[in-house]
């Protein structure tokens, strides 16, 4: 591949919420102006993006009327049909507004948290409007600064209430949603409730409907934690629960980023397109990330481009991975089988003895080197562009 201009069939999807990112951080007010939606829309589409995603409130003020709703709807309708782009995921604010300030779903007032269902089915209704086909649910504010509140246990158990209420919900109007958690481990709480994409697989089973849940790990939640992305993609992804996925970047250790995917771990990205091309990951690319606060509106454009043709150097450097015969052999050497001990470990009793009864040459077994190093060295060269 040398061409790396994305089109629709790369399934590219941006959130209202990243490239309409006027640049506000907590020490700072905004650098850019708002862009309106079936703006970001048309100029997504320029780019070769395949849809848009968004928060209830990225599109409809939080206190719009019923008739202005209806217009700015139908204003984004105009715009999606104009351009073809798509609406596969939508979301609800529950961390924005300070009724949420201790939670939303996990709130310990019941009041909070009727009024959040009440949102998020209000919020449902308008992604099923839009054509969303995935929900997912990032609980921004669902955690704890002090435990003192002793609420942990207790907090689960309204977590779980309310995914299975809005479970029940998207079935009886017949929305048909694939609902996806998003984890993070810390900010804006200091400990935040299913922190990492583990978690979020541990508590599923605990739900009324579990095949409807999965998860929707980022790169930047997972790296906070100094966490490897591609572990977190590969464990959803063996759980047959990976429903959605947020490409971006970050640095250890830091606040949540959002940069531009690819911008600082790029072996880590590497291994992330990998594995998405490699399994055959069909469902959309999403960028959650956002022009860093220096930008104008054109570096807003270029952040958005350069997450794309990013993505698309690495798929073609992952075929080159593929294609190299260094790298072939020095895998083939890396994985030592034994049909008759592959035969041996499916059990059964007789297999059981026999393993038992089997010698092992303990010291030639600990001797071997792998081969690892010349085989991340030759993953560096390619990265690099200096192999073939």
């Amino acid at each position: 591949m040398t061409n790396f201009t994305p089109t629709a069939a790369d399934r590219f999807t941006f959130g209202l919420w990243t490239v309409g990112n006027v640049g506000r951080d907590p020490f700072g007010e905004p650098t850019r102006q708002p862009l309106s939606a079936p703006y970001i829309v048309r100029k997504l589409a320029e780019l070769g993006a395949s849809g848009i995603n968004l928060h209830d409130n990225d599109l409809v003020p939080i206190d719009a009327t019923a008739a202005e709703r209806d217009k700015i709807v139908s204003d984004l309708k105009a715009a999606l049909a104009e351009t073809g782009l798509k609406v596969p995921m939508a979301t609800t604010n529950l961390f924005g507004d300070p009724a949420f300030k201790d939670g939303a779903f996990t709130s310990a007032d019941r009041r909070v948290r009727a009024y959040a269902l009440q949102k998020t089915m209000r919020s449902m209704d308008l992604g099923a409007e839009l054509g969303a086909k995935t929900y997912v649910f990032w609980g921004g504010r669902e955690g704890t600064e002090v435990d003192a509140g002793g609420k942990l246990m207790d907090a689960l158990a309204w977590f779980r209430e309310s995914l299975n209420f809005l479970a029940e919900y998207s079935e009886s109007q017949g929305y048909g949603y694939r609902f996806a958690l998003e984890p993070k481990p810390n900010e804006p709480r200091a400990d935040i409730f299913l922190p990492t994409v583990g978690s979020a697989l541990g508590f599923i089973p605990t739900l009324d409907k579990p095949e409807l849940f999965g998860v929707n790990p980022e790169f930047a939640h997972e790296t906070m934690a100094g966490l490897s992305f591609p572990h977190a993609i590969a464990q959803a992804l063996d759980a047959g629960k990976l429903f959605h996925i947020d490409l971006n970047d970050q640095k250890m250790g830091r606040f949540d980023q959002d940069l531009r995917f690819g911008a600082e771990n790029i072996k880590g990205a590497f291994f992330t397109v990998m594995l998405l091309e490699d399994t055959g990951y069909s469902g959309p690319l999403h960028f959650d990330a956002h022009a860093l606060r220096t930008e104008d509106e054109a570096g807003v454009w270029a952040f958005a481009r350069g997450c794309m043709r990013t993505y698309l150097i690495l798929k073609d450097k992952v075929a080159q991975f593929h294609a190299d015969p260094e790298i072939t052999a020095a895998l083939e050497a890396y994985r030592v089988e034994d049909t008759e001990l592959a035969a041996l470990s499916k059990f059964s009793p007789e297999n059981a003895e026999a393993l038992k009864n089997r010698e092992f040459d303990r010291e030639a077994l600990g001797v071997r080197g792998p081969g690892l190093e010349a085989l991340d060295q030759m993953t560096i060269e390619l990265l690099m562009g200096v192999r073939g």
